[in-house]
């Protein structure tokens, strides 16, 4: 590239930035912006927002959530959301509607909702027979995500939609205020750089010494993006923030660390792209042992459905759904893929509650314990370095600026 295209880069496609991402600037979050980016056409579509709550029928009847202590997420999808719609949002995109509905809180992520919804008047609804079908475009905002149930409703009742779980301040501010034909511009060029994989190698440096691999079989297939845009009238769900490009392995085999959430650390054993033990490395022995004793009793829960690369700079926010996206991180998923077009389907789980699609983020602030030393692909004759120690290697850093 010569010196007058990479003088006219955008900021972000700077070398420094590439790899020191919290330097960044953003625009302000403009929901006007963003919808109409993502969504076009906007004009004539009926829009809702879905909330989750514990106990939803109470507190959605006159918003009574707003003066209750904590429900973060679901107040930012009343004020940047239900509100700025409302305000104004809508007409200048052309929409109607604007409601607000609120679901039981499913308790794990990407689990199917209950039918059951209701309005901010305190009626009870059904999702089936009054919004999907009802809506040109649904919001999801919500404590766990929703992108594969939508993703089958949506094609059954015609809608497109967007599933923004964890929504906080960071996101808003940055995940959500980037130009969006950017962020698909990018996922293009990383996806076509890593097309057709054969395998990918992740090399795991333990604060012990230790060095685990983990090897996932791809089988040549095509990446995958999410990549946030939702055109024309096709029905589809956006996972936003978007910007990653992922694969749903054929296979895998190795070691890989895990970080559990009360901080215990352990070394999980995959064979035949499952994992089929936890042993310590440090912490709470009972935590291992009950995921242990849930491998044995669900084998399906320990399944590998997916891995994913992130292709934005972006700010750490705290929440998976931006921090998953951030470019130098990748992460492992577990349970159901059908929503990646994967053959884990939700009936095939011993319990409901089991079908979750959980994802196992591998980031520095996430898993201070152990370093992602390196990634590597192979395809045919061609090993590239992507990630070391956390950051983009060359090959994806000279894959974004391709063609700019």
């Amino acid at each position: 590239m010569s010196i007058t295209a990479q003088a006219t880069l955008p900021d972000h496609y700077s070398e420094e930035i590439l790899l020191h991402p919290e330097k960044r600037g953003f625009p302000p979050f403009d929901l006007v912006r963003l919808l109409d980016t993502v969504f076009d056409p906007t004009r004539g579509c009926r829009v809702c927002v879905l909330i989750d709550f514990g106990e939803p029928a109470g507190l959605i009847k006159d918003c009574a959530f707003l003066g209750r202590e904590g429900f973060d997420v679901q107040k930012n999808a009343h004020r940047h959301f239900y509100q700025a719609l409302r305000g104004g949002a809508m007409e200048k995109l052309g929409m109607t509607g604007g409601e607000l509905f609120a679901y039981k809180c499913t308790g794990g992520s990407n689990l199917d909702l209950d039918d059951d919804v209701w309005d901010t008047a305190g009626n009870h609804l059904s999702l089936d027979r009054d919004i999907y079908p009802n809506y040109d475009l649904i919001l999801c905002i919500s404590t766990f995500s929703a992108t594969a149930p939508l993703t089958a409703k949506c094609k059954e009742f015609g809608f497109r939609g967007a599933t923004l779980h964890g929504l906080n301040d960071v996101i808003l501010n940055s995940g959500l205020a980037v130009d969006y034909h950017d962020v698909s511009a990018d996922a293009e060029r990383l996806r076509l750089a890593l097309t057709k994989a054969d395998s990918i190698e992740i090399d795991f440096a333990l604060e012990d010494g230790r060095v685990l691999t983990a090897w996932l079989g791809l089988d040549g297939q095509e990446a995958q993006k999410s990549h946030g845009l939702c055109l024309g009238e096709k029905p589809d769900i956006a996972n936003l923030p978007a910007g990653e490009v992922y694969f749903v392995p054929e296979d895998a085999r190795g070691q890989f660390p895990m970080k559990y959430e009360d901080g215990t650390l352990g070394v999980l054993d995959v064979e035949n792209r499952c994992i089929i033990r936890s042993t310590l490395i440090e912490g709470n022995q009972a935590t291992i042992d009950a995921h242990n004793a849930r491998l044995k009793d669900d084998p399906m829960t320990g399944t590998l459905g997916e891995l994913g690369f992130g292709t934005q700079v972006l700010p750490v926010s705290g929440a998976d759904i931006q921090d998953e996206k951030v470019l130098g991180t990748c992460h492992l998923a577990t349970g159901r893929d059908d929503h990646l077009g994967g053959d884990i389907l939700p009936t095939m789980f011993k319990k409901h509650e089991n079908s979750t699609h959980d994802d196992i983020l591998f980031a520095p602030h996430k898993t201070p314990n152990f370093n992602i030393s390196q990634v590597r692909m192979i395809r045919g004759d061609q090993r590239e370095v992507l990630i070391e120690n956390f950051r983009p290697a060359r090959y994806l850093m000279d894959a974004l600026r391709e063609g700019r």
